[in-house]
Parts: structure tokens; sequence; C-alpha cells
């Protein structure tokens, strides 16, 4: 059990006989005439349907031990992805809400982090950011500032604006958050 203040993005609690993830925790401090709170979203594994939650920071919040087993990217059939355990070669099947908007980053080969609870994957740990081959690369977009920027295609068919430097063939990391390009991995 933790209090609700101290519980943080990508937790795996239990709440009322199910288990949530974690989207979003945030604890306000208030006045001595409003009291405080804590603010938190939480997915529901099975469902995936999102919830708010405000509680008391002192609140107790059962949280879940779950084991985190990095896993290969196989395939999807839409509904579904699936991952190969290294070293039983398993297909672990896990639902397309988990990923959530992951799955545009998605190609064969990635690993992720799959969360186990009693022997059941119920989530993957996303990553701040993936690295991306550069596939083609356009002309030079003039932007607000003085820095160029121009679109580039990457390995699994996402467009992005880079710098001018960045040339087809290149590894660049691009965070899961925005989408943005976050800079070149030297290799």
């Amino acid at each position: 059990m933790v209090s609700a203040s101290e519980v943080r993005v990508g937790m795996i609690i239990k709440r009322e006989g199910k288990l949530y993830k974690v989207i979003e925790s945030e604890t306000k401090a208030r006045t001595a005439q409003f009291s405080s709170y804590t603010h938190l979203k939480l997915q529901d594994i099975k469902s995936g349907h999102v919830y708010d939650l405000r509680v008391s920071p002192e609140e107790k919040i059962e949280d879940v031990e779950v084991e985190e087993v990095e896993m290969e990217y196989s395939y999807t059939d839409g509904e579904n992805f699936y991952f190969i355990h290294p070293d039983t070669f398993e297909i672990i099947e896990i639902p397309s809400h988990a990923i959530g908007e992951f799955k545009k980053f998605m190609k064969e080969g990635v690993k992720l982090k799959i969360q186990i609870y009693e022997g059941n994957p119920i989530s993957v740990a996303i990553p701040e950011y993936v690295e991306l081959k550069v596939i083609t690369t356009g002309e030079g977009v003039k932007g607000g500032t003085d820095s160029t920027w121009k679109n580039a295609i990457l390995e699994n068919n996402m467009e992005i604006l880079v710098p001018q430097f960045i040339k087809e063939g290149d590894i660049i990391r691009v965070s899961t958050k925005t989408g943005e390009y976050l800079e070149r991995v030297h290799k």
C-alpha cells in the first residue's frame, strides 16, 4: 500500500478488485481554506477505459508488484499485438488498447517490457523515446526561427520534421509522447 501522493505514472494499482494502469498522477496542495487532493487518471487493464479519480493525498492505494519481461514484437492482427518471450519462445498476446498511441511506433523486432501479474501479461511499459531509421528526406522547410527543418519518412512510415543535417540512413530518436525529433543517434 502506498499513499495516493506516492502513486507514479506507469504504476499498476488495484482498486475495488480491478487492475488499473496509472496514466497521470498529480497532487495539488491547497490553502487552509481548501484541502489538498491527488488527481489520478487510470486505465482499466481489461477494458481499456480511462477513469479520473480524485482522492486525498493520504488515502492508501494498493499498488501491485508486476514482473517485467523484455519481449520482441512479432506482428498484429489489428485487435491484438503479439510478442515472443525470449526464453520460452511462447507467443504473448497484448490487446491493442494496452499499446495505445504507441502503436504508430511499432515495427517488427522492437523489444518492449511486458508487465506480467500472476502469470498473465497485463500491460506494456512504453519507453520515452524510440530509435528509428530515416528512409527518405525531403527539401528544407523554413520555420519561424533561424533553424531549417525538412520532412523525413521513417522506417515505420511515420513522417516527421528533422534538422537539415539529417540524411537517409541516419538513426534518430523520436519522442513517444510528442512524435517529434529528439536527436541523431551516433552508432
